[in-house]
């Protein structure tokens, strides 16, 4: 197994970081021979991964970060780094490197304060591996101040300092950022690659692997929340059942209230995974007394805890009706292929009595209207627009049809 194993369906991005961790490698121990490094080299100090949600970009960062660090003597001999056995790339694989720093966001932005810091941490020297890798998985999520602040640092990077953004796309990052990184392009993974990966890594029957791999038509991390968790499951089906509850207007707003309760009771499960245990820890870190009384002139700190904590419960809540979006938006599109007789895969084929009865029940025009209804629902709230207010526009629109 290498450290290449997890990077679904990106044979051409594979092939680019082996040749670049083959060139960083050899640079590495020509240095330490105090031997000049050749000109010609296709490794570089930052990298910008971009492709659509699920794609793997993380997953592709974390494998490249393993192979820059891998110590495996059969380098010596013409391997490939990455073994994927190493302690380099053992430990860069599960987060526990001393140089591999994977930044990621459960806020809606990263600010200039964190961005220094990481800023900080790129300018010091390899601790005990070969490169200092700096991985930021949610590079679209920079502000304009902390894009500004992370620009000095791509652009006069340590010697030995790798920077790996991971982006959607390549709007998605400032472009003095961007015009200063070197650009991969990953592809949404077929169903049959992700539902194999389910399989092989997760031990999912490859029935319930297909399924999932099908529903979420190649997002591994979906796919695999899906196949695993049944919460995920029930509130998949919530979604799937509302093109057939706006016959009327009281269905509508029914409809939009459930959807946006759905994506609350989510955010609150997942916080409350998280939030009780980060306030427990950091009371015992403050001195809380056996009675849970606080030392005096912590009460900063605690409420700073309870912002992010307050913050992340709301992208949580946005992240999770978005998923619900992206749920309905295949549905129609299922939808679509009936209607045009084209014959491709049906993500929602489960639920093929519901596809067939808006098919039968609709035109394509009116399909595409809307799916454009709720493409025009992720446009508002990305403007902010009043959750409630934007999912009951979009439910009185599929109505009208």
């Amino acid at each position: 197994m290498t450290v290449w194993d997890d990077v679904v369906g990106q044979e051409r991005v594979q092939v680019q970081l082996s040749a670049a961790a083959r060139d960083a490698d050899t640079r590495v121990t020509l240095e330490a021979r105090r031997e000049p490094a050749p000109d010609a080299s296709k490794m570089t100090h930052a990298w910008l991964f971009t492709g659509p949600p699920g794609s793997g970009r993380s997953t592709a960062a974390r494998a490249f970060a393993a192979a820059l660090q891998c110590t495996s003597p059969d380098r010596a001999l013409g391997g490939e780094p990455g073994c994927g056995f190493c302690d380099g790339c053992h430990t860069s694989l599960i987060g526990t490197h001393a140089d591999v720093d994977v930044i990621r966001t459960d806020l809606l932005s990263i600010g200039v304060k964190e961005t220094r810091e990481l800023v900080r941490r790129a300018q010091l020297s390899p601790a005990g591996g070969r490169w200092q890798v700096i991985i930021l998985e949610d590079a679209d999520r920079l502000t304009e101040g902390a894009g500004n602040v992370l620009l000095k640092a791509v652009e006069e990077p340590a010697s030995r300092t790798v920077w790996l953004l991971c982006a959607p796309s390549l709007e998605d990052v400032l472009p003095t950022i961007r015009s200063r990184c070197r650009h991969l392009t990953l592809r949404t993974p077929s169903v049959a690659a992700v539902a194999d990966v389910l399989i092989r890594r997760d031990g999912i029957e490859p029935e319930a692997a297909h399924s999932a791999a099908r529903a979420t038509q190649g997002h591994i991390g979906r796919a695999r929340r899906l196949a695993t968790d049944e919460r995920a499951r029930a509130r998949r089906a919530t979604v799937l059942k509302l093109p057939l509850r706006v016959e009327d207007i009281g269905g509508c707003l029914k409809a939009a209230q459930e959807l946006i309760d759905a994506a609350a009771e989510d955010a609150k499960q997942v916080a409350e995974e998280v939030d009780v245990k980060e306030t427990e820890d950091l009371k015992a870190a403050l001195g809380a007394s056996a009675g849970g009384r606080m030392p005096r002139g912590t009460a900063g700190a605690m409420k700073e805890l309870e912002d992010r904590q307050k913050r992340r419960k709301t992208r949580s809540q946005r992240d999770s009706l978005d998923l619900a979006l992206t749920d309905l938006t295949g549905f129609y599109r299922d939808v679509l292929a009936l209607q045009m007789g084209s014959g491709v895969a049906l993500a929602n084929d489960d639920v093929r009595d519901s596809l067939d009865r808006i098919a039968r029940g609709s035109t394509p025009e009116g399909t595409l209207r809307r799916i454009e209804a709720v493409v025009a629902c992720r446009q508002a709230l990305d403007r902010n627009v009043a959750p409630l207010l934007a999912v009951e526009a979009m439910a009185g629109a599929l109505r009208a049809g």
